[in-house]
């Protein structure tokens, strides 16, 4: 350095100016110590928090969700393990287009698709498949790409397919039960997820368990009152008459009438809860159950049933009938004319005016009690999701009209389980059990008497003649036992009008009459082909289900060796129009 440039230095380099550099570099040094002790000392919570939220997680053990068996052990419902794909898309940036189109290959997916889904500005994990094969896990680890991890979760299988599905229900990708008896009893099939807390480095690879592995409870089993056999009957049946009527759809209900358990309950349209790909929410509907509509003649017995309670009528009470009886400004007909009728003809050939007569001689809330009692109006009580109350309205507020259109199954609603329920009174003299989609025994129950026994097996005996000749329902006989029940055929409320040309025909019977042991109910909704009415339509329905049940069941026939006669008609006074 020449003599020049050391001059200028030190002209430059002044004390004052030695002294302030000094000053701002101890002055930063010492907000750095105040800093450093204030994170470290009085922030640490904080800190750690950040910390632990970067490098720490909480991982969810999945628990094996307990099975769903019918009342013989069939499953219904199972889980099985599978592989899902998870992806962190700020690792995943790294994959080339190679690796991308290597991974979509096995997954069988575009690959467009899939990097546009491992790019994505998405900050934590995203799942790419929830349903991988074995097969596909074992690919995807062999290649070894950042960013990807596989998780064990549990898949669930519905064996039964659709058979069983409206009962059963389903679960979503999540496992959680979304409809049927998988949404009921949720806590109770779920069991309780395990925890594992780790540290992971930045690529997310585990490193360390921070704290002992809090293992999962599995959920426990579910044992239904179903019985898959009679289920697998039931449906092929319901989807044959379906088919053969180009119906819209339609329900049937299977109960054991000495303990009330559901023994099996489908309906049409349905669909396959394995399957769920183009998944519509319609058809799971459990319309046997949701839904409501009039139930027609098929409430006719219990008209009769409150006349006989109070005295007004006994079986062989003839009756002089009208060709057109007015209530208000309603006119009430029959199918077929009939000049007079006992009271078990009435039932037997359903008799619109004949019910009409007998309701009219109540007070409304002697009706409705009746009414009331058996059910109708009320949930049914099964513990199913959505279960309908239907509808029964004050009697106070009922016009004469009403009354009477209540007498043959119009002005009120029903659910299918809620009027099989009902019939449960003619089945067990008078007492309605307790409805259960669980496995029960006799014992453990108490039933309700809605009806006295007297009355009951009254009515049952006049059911009987609706399935002999001259009843509507000769087509629900079952070769080998006795049969009482009742047919219903109802106009659909369309808009908020009757419409004329679309029906439900309906069946609800039970056998053996003698000591019944079951009851069913079939409606099927809009028939387009070969009849409408109930006995055609719905009977020989109940008539295959109720047959191959009671052989299925081990129930001996009971029906007599000679052919049934019909009752004859008693020689009664009164003048016409009284009963």
């Amino acid at each position: 350095m020449n003599y020049s440039s050391r001059k200028l230095l030190e002209v430059h380099i002044t004390p004052w100016r030695v002294a302030l550099v000094a000053g701002l570099l101890g002055a930063w040094f010492g907000v750095l110590a105040v800093r450093a002790a204030y994170l470290q000392g009085l922030n640490t919570d904080f800190l750690q928090g950040k910390g632990d939220a970067v490098a720490s997680r909480k991982l969810a053990i999945p628990a094996n969700r307990g099975m769903v068996v019918d009342r013989h052990g069939q499953p219904l419902a199972i889980s099985t393990p599978v592989e899902t794909l998870w992806a962190r898309p700020a690792d995943a940036q790294a994959l080339t287009w190679q690796q991308i189109s290597r991974l979509a290959a096995i997954l069988d997916v575009p690959a467009n698709a899939l990097a546009k889904k491992l790019k994505s500005p998405h900050k934590g994990e995203v799942a790419i498949n929830r349903n991988l094969s074995p097969e596909q896990a074992v690919k995807i680890a062999s290649l070894g790409l950042p960013g990807l991890k596989l998780h064990r979760e549990f898949r669930r299988f519905y064996p039964a397919a659709d058979v069983a599905a409206h009962v059963v229900g389903f679960t979503n990708v999540d496992d959680v039960g979304q409809e049927g008896v998988e949404l009921a009893y949720q806590d109770w099939l779920a069991g309780r997820a395990g925890s594992r807390h780790v540290l992971r480095d930045r690529r997310g690879h585990i490193v360390q368990d921070l704290s002992p592995v809090r293992g999962p409870k599995m959920g426990g089993n579910l044992g239904l009152s179903l019985d898959l056999k009679l289920q697998y009957i039931a449906h092929r049946e319901l989807s044959a008459a379906v088919e053969k009527h180009k119906a819209k759809g339609g329900g049937i209900v299977v109960l054991d009438a000495k303990t009330g358990e559901v023994l099996a309950l489908s309906n049409l349209p349905a669909v396959n809860p394995n399957n769920r790909r183009n998944y519509r929410p319609g058809p799971m509907r459990n319309r046997a159950i949701i839904d409501t509509f009039e139930p027609g003649s098929t409430i006719k017995p219990f008209t009769v049933a409150a006349a006989l309670e109070r005295g007004l009528v006994r079986p062989d009470t003839l009756m002089y009938l009208p060709k057109d009886y007015v209530v208000g400004r309603k006119h009430i007909t029959d199918v077929h004319y009939h000049s007079q009728l006992t009271v078990t003809e009435v039932l037997q050939k359903s008799s619109n005016i004949g019910v009409v007569k007998m309701a009219m001689q109540m007070k409304p809330a002697e009706f409705w009690d009746t009414l009331h009692r058996a059910g109708f109006g009320e949930k049914p009580g099964s513990g199913f999701p959505g279960e309908a109350r239907g509808r029964l309205r004050d009697p106070a507020t009922w016009k004469p009209v009403e009354q009477a259109t209540h007498a043959y199954g119009h002005g009120l609603s029903v659910s299918l389980l809620q009027l099989a329920r009902a019939y449960m009174a003619f089945a067990n003299d008078g007492v309605v059990m307790p409805l259960t989609f669980l496995r029960r025994e006799p014992q453990e129950l108490d039933g309700e008497r809605v009806l006295s026994v007297h009355v009951a097996r009254q009515v049952r005996e006049m059911m009987e003649t609706v399935t002999h000749e001259g009843g509507t329902a000769t087509l629900a006989q079952v070769p080998g036992y006795r049969v009482a029940g009742k047919t219903g055929t109802a106009y659909k409320l369309v808009e908020g009008r009757y419409s004329r040309d679309s029906y439900r025909s309906s069946f609800v019977g039970l056998a053996p009459a003698s000591d019944p042991r079951l009851i069913i109910a079939v409606m099927i909704d809009e028939p387009r082909d070969k009849g409408h009415f109930g006995g055609v339509v719905a009977g020989p329905v109940f008539a295959q289900v109720m047959a191959a049940s009671l052989r299925q069941l081990g129930v001996s026939p009971d029906a007599p060796a000679e052919p049934v006669t019909r009752l004859t008609r008693p020689q009664t006074a009164g003048k016409p129009g009284e009963a």
